[in-house]
């Protein structure tokens, strides 16, 4: 009896944990990022060094003024070129574009399926025989990396809560399950660590 009030108070609790774990990240880096300016302008100007919470009010508006003034740019030719321009700038950069690049072509796939990838979900057996879990088709016929690789599709798996850090694997073809499950649902899933579960079917 009181194991299952725990399992059921902690399936109850877990999506509200990892969402406020999720905010906290985020509010904290946002915090991190205004520290040093604000703090730098304060001893310019001979003024007290900014207590915690100005920080935090102070890197909620700009946050909140950032993204309304990106909003305000995509929104006109003129800012999209602008933003095209910053991309090129970032893609110049050494070791930053590799992870500015992949990042957001990562997302850019998983959200809009482009070039073909991460249209299709699908169960593999990872990261050992008898566990499963959700991967996405990122490439099929893997001849570029192996001698008989035209058999091999290469799969990315996401990680919990970040779907962003996952792993990236070539697997047979004949190891890989289609499954009915959306690239949105499979997200919600691993985000939610496997509590969220889709309604989805096993193709035979």
């Amino acid at each position: 009896m009181i194991r299952r009030y725990l399992i059921a108070g902690f399936i109850t609790l877990l999506p509200a944990v990892v969402t406020a774990w999720l905010l906290k990240v985020i509010f904290s880096t946002l915090v991190d990022i205004f520290r040093l300016p604000l703090t730098w302008a304060s001893i310019r100007l001979h003024l007290p060094l900014p207590a915690f919470w100005e920080l935090a009010i102070f890197s909620a508006l700009a946050t909140l003024l950032l993204l309304f003034l990106v909003g305000l740019l995509v929104g006109n030719f003129i800012g999209q070129q602008l933003l095209v321009w910053l991309d090129d700038l970032i893609l110049r950069i050494p070791v930053v574009k590799g992870v500015y690049g992949a990042t957001k072509q990562l997302m850019s796939a998983i959200q809009n399926g482009r070039g073909g990838s991460f249209k299709e979900v699908v169960l593999v057996e990872w990261p050992q025989p008898g566990s499963y879990t959700l991967g996405f088709v990122a490439r099929r016929d893997c001849s570029w990396a192996m001698e008989g690789g035209e058999a091999m599709t290469t799969v990315y798996i996401p990680t919990a809560p970040n779907p962003t850090s996952g792993y990236v694997i070539m697997l047979p073809n004949s190891k890989i399950r289609p499954i009915d499950v959306s690239p949105e649902q499979a997200l919600t899933w691993a985000v939610s660590g496997g509590v969220v579960a889709p309604s989805a079917t096993p193709e035979s």
